[in-house]
């Protein structure tokens, strides 16, 4: 298959390594036999999202996120047709907040988001910088990362990540993290998640596949990243028993 990924804001939208989000899907893909086209979306640009095969936006500081929702939200019916259409979505690290319906900043100030989701979220001056050990429905596997926010999130009633014995979630300690509803899938950990999580990788090369009606065949599998994922949840494991 032609595949085309949308990867938004690539310079502004890039910290802890999120473009290796796109990378890798982009290189488990082609190794599939898959020709796969990355076009860079930058700030004021317009894209097609009819012929999305993945969106894509990774995480920014606090100044760049709100310089991204600006040109993001212009954007907003297309987005929601996107995701109603069942164009497989990620949104990780604090772009997740702009799928919510508002975004208040440390100082108060009230921001509209997209709407594509019921949640809201409030930034804070203090922020919540540690590892993350969680769990999802969508696979056995657990979910592994790294979280560096400022914000508290709440509405969320489909969140990606069911439970947390360790880290940050959307309302707080060791709760629910992320969204995930249809196609669309996001979360505040970094790391970057597709990386450090090769069982969440293949739930997005699987929704791409099923969004395209064919059949998924057999997802090779990064030796290193299989025992990457491996050492870091053993590690995180054994310090949530401690």
């Amino acid at each position: 298959m032609e595949l085309k990924i949308l990867h938004f804001y690539p310079d502004l939208m890039s910290l802890y390594g999120s473009y290796a989000n796109v990378s890798i899907l982009k290189r488990t893909l082609e190794e599939m036999g898959n020709t796969v086209t990355v076009e860079r979306v930058e700030l004021g640009g317009d894209a097609d999202l009819t012929h999305a095969d993945f969106v894509y936006m990774g995480a920014g500081t606090e100044r760049a996120q709100k310089a991204a929702l600006l040109y993001f939200s212009k954007l907003g019916d297309a987005v929601k047709a996107a995701a109603d259409a069942g164009v497989t979505m990620l949104f990780a690290g604090n772009s997740m907040e702009l799928l919510g319906k508002t975004i208040t900043d440390d100082a108060g100030k009230v921001y509209e988001g997209l709407g594509l989701a019921d949640f809201t979220a409030v930034q804070n001056k203090k922020r919540f910088v540690e590892d993350v050990y969680g769990h999802t429905d969508l696979y056995e596997d657990a979910v592994v990362g790294f979280v560096n926010r400022c914000s508290v999130i709440t509405g969320v009633e489909t969140p990606l990540l069911t439970s947390m014995d360790m880290g940050h979630g959307n309302e707080g300690p060791c709760g629910p993290e992320g969204y995930h509803k249809g196609s669309v899938f996001a979360s505040q950990l970094t790391g970057p998640i597709l990386v450090k999580n090769p069982a969440l990788l293949k739930v997005m090369v699987q929704a791409i596949y099923r969004h395209r009606g064919e059949t998924c065949p057999e997802i090779p599998v990064d030796q290193y990243m299989a025992e990457g994922w491996a050492i870091t949840a053993e590690q995180l494991k054994a310090r949530c028993t401690k």
